[in-house]
C-alpha cells in the first residue's frame, strides 16, 4: 500500500540529508535567513546566495529590504562557510538605526564593517563613484566579502552634484537655469557592473545592491505600476532581481483593542538565472522580532495542505503535533526542531514544481 505523502516526509525529515553536487552545493550558498526566498531562489531551503554573484534586492518602502539583507549577514556569521568573509555595510541612507546585535546577533554585529574608514571615522558612499571605488577597494584587498549597498537611489553622481553647482550660481545671479539629462548613474552602472561581476566571482565575494521603488506616472502604469531607477545593467548583470512589497498588516488583540505588530510581506522573483523560475513567496516581519521563518514555513504548509487547519488547531504530523500555532511554535524552538520544519518545507515546494514540471522524453544526450 503506498505512503501518505506526510508518511514520506515524516521519514525523509529524521533520514541523514544526503547532497546533490549536481543541483545545490551548500558549500556555495549563503542563507537569505528566509526558507520561503531561499526556496524561490534556488529550490533549496538552505541557501539564496551564491557566492561570486551579484543580486538586486528592489522594493517598497518599509518592505523589508534592509531586513533581508541583514538577516543574510547574520546567517553568514553563523555558518562557517563565510568565517573568512569581510561583512561590509555601506550604509548610504543612514536607515540601519535598529539595534543590530539584538535582531543580528552579536558576532554578526562585530563583524559589522564601512565600506572606509578615516580618521576613525566610517566612511560611507555618497555618490555613484564613491560606490564603485568603495567595492573596488574591497576586491583588491583580496580577502572575500559580502558587500551590502543600502540604497543605491541616496547615491548622487558628480554629474548631479556638478549641475547643481552650475544651476545655483546661474539662479543667484538672475539667469535662467540649464536643463538636466539624468544623474549620470545609468551610464556608470553600464560601465561599473560588467566590470564587476567577473571580479566578485574571482574572489567567491556576494554583493546584494537595494534599490526603492517608484510609482510609474508614465506610458504604461496600469499594467506596471512600480518601476526603479538607475538603468537596465543592475538588472542585466544581477543572477536574480528580488522585489518586496508590503502586502498587509498583522494584528493582535492587546487590551481590548486590535493592535498592529506587523506586516505581511510578499517577495517576487522578477529574474532567476539559478533555476530560471519566476515567482511570489511570503514571510511576516515584525519591528519586535525581524523576519519569522517558522512562521512563514507554517503558513505555506497549511496554504499547501500538507498540513491541516481547523479553527485555531494545526495538525503536524512530521512533529506528532496538534494544537494551536502558537504552541507549535513553542515546541519547535524548545525541541530545535527548525531544521525539520525547513526540511518539511523544502520537500513540499520541490513535489510541487515536480507536478508542475513539463515531463517529456529528453531531445539530448
Amino acid at each position: 500500500m503506498a505512503k501518505k505523502r506526510s508518511d514520506r516526509i515524516k521519514e525523509a525529515i529524521d533520514a541523514p540529508e544526503e547532497e546533490a553536487p549536481e543541483k545545490f552545493k551548500r558549500s556555495e550558498y549563503l542563507s537569505s535567513g528566509s526558507t520561503m526566498l531561499n526556496l524561490a531562489l534556488t529550490d533549496s531551503p538552505h541557501g539564496a546566495f551564491r557566492k561570486g554573484c551579484y543580486y538586486y534586492l528592489v522594493g517598497d518602502s518599509s518592505s523589508g529590504k534592509t531586513f533581508l539583507s541583514c538577516t543574510s549577514l547574520a546567517e553568514a556569521a553563523q555558518s562557517p562557510i563565510f568565517s573568512g568573509h569581510r561583512f561590509i555595510f555601506d550604509d548610504v541612507e543612514n536607515g540601519a538605526l535598529m539595534d543590530m546585535e539584538r535582531f543580528f546577533g552579536k558576532t554578526m554585529a562585530e563583524r559589522l564593517e564601512a565600506p572606509r574608514v578615516v580618521n576613525k571615522e566610517n566612511v560611507f558612499s555618497s555618490t555613484i563613484e564613491d560606490f564603485y571605488f568603495h567595492i573596488d577597494d574591497a576586491l583588491s584587498d583580496g580577502r572575500p566579502f559580502i558587500y551590502v549597498l543600502d540604497s543605491m537611489d541616496c547615491l548622487t553622481s558628480e554629474k548631479e552634484s556638478s549641475e547643481f553647482d552650475d544651476n545655483k550660481k546661474l539662479a543667484r545671479k538672475g539667469k535662467d537655469q540649464g536643463g538636466s539629462y539624468g544623474d549620470g548613474k545609468a551610464k556608470k552602472n553600464s560601465a561599473g557592473m560588467r566590470t564587476l561581476v567577473n571580479r566578485l566571482k574571482k574572489t567567491e565575494s556576494i554583493l546584494i545592491v537595494i534599490s526603492q521603488t517608484r510609482d510609474n506616472i508614465g506610458f504604461g502604469a496600469q499594467f506596471n505600476p512600480k518601476v526603479r531607477s538607475g538603468g537596465h545593467a543592475l538588472k542585466f548583470y544581477s543572477t536574480c532581481e528580488i522585489w518586496s512589497s508590503v502586502i498587509g498588516k498583522i494584528e493582535k488583540g492587546v487590551k481590548g483593542k486590535k493592535r498592529n505588530v506587523g506586516k505581511r510581506i510578499q517577495i517576487e522573483t522578477k529574474k532567476n538565472r539559478h533555476t530560471g523560475r519566476e515567482g511570489k513567496v511570503e514571510t511576516p516581519i515584525y519591528p519586535s522580532y525581524g523576519i519569522d521563518d517558522m512562521e512563514a514555513c507554517i503558513n505555506y504548509l497549511i496554504e499547501e495542505d500538507h498540513w491541516e487547519a481547523s479553527g485555531q488547531k494545526i495538525k503536524a504530523p512530521e512533529l506528532s503535533f496538534e494544537g494551536t500555532q502558537k504552541k507549535l511554535i513553542e515546541k519547535i524552538e524548545s525541541e530545535n526542531l527548525e531544521a525539520k520544519v525547513r526540511k518539511a518545507t523544502g520537500m513540499v515546494w520541490n513535489a510541487i514544481n515536480d507536478a508542475c514540471s513539463h515531463k517529456r522524453k529528453k531531445r539530448y544526450e
